[in-house]
């Protein structure tokens, strides 16, 4: 992702993520390969991202655009990473954005029809998905009295939550109705 910059200098970069966990990752990544600079991102991610922050997770400067950089095809934003919300990229948001590079992240990228179809120009291919056991482990790790699943074999997960004497519910989030096709 960073090599992208050195391609296309004269391109913002727009990586689209999801605002729960994906994008913090990909901001986390960022900076673990040196990485430094303000990222910018959409207004939808600002709050999870100090949430993330709050919780001692670091993520360095991050900013969200100030509407007269997107009015005014500001050139500035030339070269820099925007993370945004797979939901953003058909909207007037990302239409104002001066000459977008557009990378998508998601595990689904690995299928290739899935990035022609949103206009991808860069697939990306992170997975959210953890092994069955890492999944047990993490919920005994950090204690968990209650788990909420928001995508997968959630009756499989409610179950094996149950036999550990935990509370498990699927939960239905808007926008994940997608990666079932």
């Amino acid at each position: 992702l960073i090599q992208v910059r050195h391609l296309f200098p004269e391109r913002s970069i727009v990586v689209l993520a999801y605002s729960l966990g994906k994008a913090q990752r990909l901001i986390a990544l960022l900076r673990a390969v040196g990485y430094n600079e303000t990222i910018f991102i959409h207004g939808a991610l600002k709050k999870l991202c100090e949430l993330y922050q709050s919780f001692g997770i670091q993520l360095g400067s991050l900013q969200t655009i100030p509407l007269d950089k997107i009015e005014n095809h500001d050139s500035s934003l030339a070269n820099k990473f925007i993370i945004a919300p797979p939901s953003a990229i058909g909207t007037k948001w990302a239409q104002r954005l001066p000459d977008p590079l557009v990378v998508s992240a998601s595990g689904w990228m690995q299928v290739r029809q899935r990035a022609k179809q949103g206009g991808v120009e860069l697939p990306l291919i992170i997975s959210d998905h953890a092994d069955w056991n890492d999944i047990l482990r993490t919920i005994q790790e950090v204690k968990a009295t209650q788990v909420w699943i928001t995508h997968g074999r959630e009756d499989a997960l409610i179950h094996a939550c149950s036999q550990m004497g935990l509370d498990a519910k699927a939960l239905s989030l808007i926008g994940y109705e997608d990666e079932t096709e």
